[in-house]
């Protein structure tokens, strides 16, 4: 297969591909971030950069998370596509271990974010403190730590894998057309909110208060939509139902996580903003819902496969009982066949006599055999 061809081989290389991963996963996040214009620290201290700089630590913890995680799972996917552990299947003590062993390698190789993080941030003005980056590189260690909880469960259940890397495309695409939104409209390049696209007017029919309903009500919807996506799969492959119930709270849980983190109490944050934090554990609690019916109406059982490296013992033959195998070895006898009674003798097949014709007698041992043909009757 071509998995098993591209598969990393020992404990080494997996530990290679998990830091290669993650900090490839933050670097690549990060750079698609700072050129669309996502991330920006601002040296400005008026309403606009506190909004800019709440949605900037918003997106580098969660980019720190997510970073996290995708490495893990990469280096869990192409170590070995057959066991858990480079050498086997293993017992499930082992399996653990190297699950934590390959999530605390992915979350070496994301602490690269926190560099990346780090020095541009040091743009940004705050009355708050005089050390902007060393704030935004904690929100990235606080990222990497929630990944690094999050990859363990991610490299146990492929349905939680699946409902991570799912959902970050998904707000990835969803941050590109808000970008795209911004443009044609002409407001240019600016600062997008993770998960948040407001794709309506300032009508007061869009609003409650502060809340923003046609966000809201996307977030809650996307997040059910991509729970049972996700699960599905797994549930038809016949996965562990605990793994693909839990796996659609994955990824909002990530999003909330960054959103609490970065604002506790709500300060700074604008009204679209607002929205996407009210709306975050209604998120997950919608991509619970679908992963949750999933597993409950599309899980069947699993099929019983070889494990990898069990050899399948080879079948014995059929010995015949002890009284044929006793005739056999008696000289001038054939044995009888084992699987049919013995035809009497005299009679063909049918039951039906021979005529003219009587069974032959056994020669005694030593006795020459008889010529037959014309050499016999001179």
């Amino acid at each position: 297969m071509a998995v098993r061809g591209w598969a990393v081989q020992g404990w080494g290389g997996s530990i290679a591909v998990a830091v290669g991963a993650a900090a490839g996963a933050g670097a690549a996040q990060l750079g698609l971030g700072y050129g669309l214009g996502i991330i920006a620290w601002l040296p400005a201290s008026n309403g606009a950069a506190e909004a800019a700089w709440v949605a900037s630590l918003g997106w580098a913890t969660w980019i720190a998370a997510t970073s996290t995680v995708v490495g893990a799972v990469l280096a869990g996917r192409f170590s070995s596509a057959e066991s858990t552990t480079p050498d086997g299947p293993g017992t499930p003590l082992t399996a653990t271990l190297w699950r934590i062993a390959l999530a605390l390698a992915a979350a070496v190789g994301a602490l690269v974010t926190v560099a990346l993080i780090a020095v541009p941030a040091r743009a940004a003005t705050r009355a708050d403190t005089f050390s902007p980056q060393t704030i935004a590189a904690g929100y990235a260690i606080l990222g990497v730590i929630a990944g690094l909880l999050v990859a363990i469960p991610a490299l146990a259940a492929r349905a939680v894998a699946a409902n991570t890397v799912v959902t970050v495309a998904y707000l990835w695409l969803l941050a590109v057309v808000t970008v795209i939104d911004g443009v044609v409209a002409g407001r240019g390049l600016g600062t997008a909110h993770l998960g948040v696209w407001q794709f309506t007017s300032e009508r007061d029919g869009y609003w409650f208060g502060n809340l923003y309903l046609p966000g809201m009500a996307l977030s809650v919807l996307s997040a059910l939509v991509l729970g049972a996506l996700a699960a599905w799969p797994a549930a038809r492959r016949g996965d562990g139902r605990v793994g693909v119930a839990i796996s659609g709270a994955v990824g909002p849980l990530l999003v909330a996580a960054a959103y609490f983190l970065t604002a506790p109490n709500l300060v700074g944050v604008r009204n679209q903003q607002l929205s996407a934090y009210l709306v975050a554990p209604y998120a997950l609690i919608a991509g619970l819902a679908g992963s949750v019916l999933v597993a409950a109406w599309g899980s069947r059982e699993p099929a019983p496969r070889a494990l990898p490296g069990v050899a399948v013992p080879a079948q014995r033959p059929i010995e015949a009982p002890p009284e044929v195998r006793a005739a056999a070895a008696l000289p001038g006898r054939e044995p009888e066949p084992s699987v049919r009674e013995p035809e009497p003798a005299g009679r063909g097949r049918g039951g039906r006599k021979r005529a003219g014709r009587k069974p032959a007698s056994p020669a005694p041992a030593g006795t020459p055999p008889e010529e037959s043909g014309p050499a016999a009757g001179a």
